[in-house]
């Protein structure tokens, strides 16, 4: 009976097996990451609901500060999510739970990117979610004034202004060359190169 029994539990493990072997699934988060799963997962979906890009969240995290929470840019974007003051201090002031305005304490930089990100989403719209989240990580990188620039700019050269992957990405409404290339690659790295980390946190995009 032993044998039977055997091939039943390996039929029906099988299918888990073929999705952990799926090259979305075989990569692992960061260690450095692991302690705030659970607090970033609760964040986006009391802010968006179940169906949350967590992954996505999670891969811009990874973007913006790899996980450090005392991170400092060059420029002096702080904490996790690389708040500058004058952003985090907006933020905090438009929502009541914000309030402490604090980028260096992990749990306001994690709600904050979610509400900003959110708040962005509200105010893009794009073919389909691909094309919405992509523009909404442009427009965290660089401000929301370039995306309606560059759409309008996509538009004027027969673009689809919807669509960012190879239409709006590909048009510069006056950023510096530096900073062009710096948006650009900002959706482009977190969506197809470090979303695959966290696709086990559940709610990627575009994959």
């Amino acid at each position: 009976m032993l044998l039977p029994i055997r091939r039943t539990w390996l039929v029906a493990l099988l299918p888990v097996l073929m999705a952990a072997c799926h090259p979305v699934y075989a990569q692992q988060p960061p260690e450095a990451a692991r302690p705030y799963r659970a607090e970033l997962t609760r964040n986006a979906r009391a802010v968006i609901g179940l169906n949350a890009p967590v992954a996505l969240f999670a891969a811009q995290v990874h973007q913006e500060s790899a996980w450090r929470p005392a991170a400092v840019s060059r420029v002096g974007a702080r904490g996790l999510t690389q708040f500058m003051p004058a952003t985090a201090q907006w933020i905090s002031s438009l929502f009541p739970e914000l309030a402490a305005g604090d980028p260096f304490n992990p749990s306001w930089a994690l709600r904050a990117l979610v509400r900003y990100d959110d708040w962005l989403h509200a105010r893009i719209r794009a073919a389909d979610a691909c094309q919405r989240w992509a523009m909404v990580l442009s427009a965290y990188n660089g401000g929301l004034g370039w995306i309606a620039r560059d759409q309008a700019l996509a538009s004027s050269k027969g673009l689809d202004s919807l669509v960012w992957f190879g239409a709006v990405d590909q048009v510069n409404a006056g950023r510096s060359a530096a900073n062009w290339r710096e948006n650009r690659a900002y959706p482009q790295r977190i969506i197809y190169t470090h979303q695959a980390l966290y696709a086990s946190w559940g709610g990627t995009v575009c994959l």
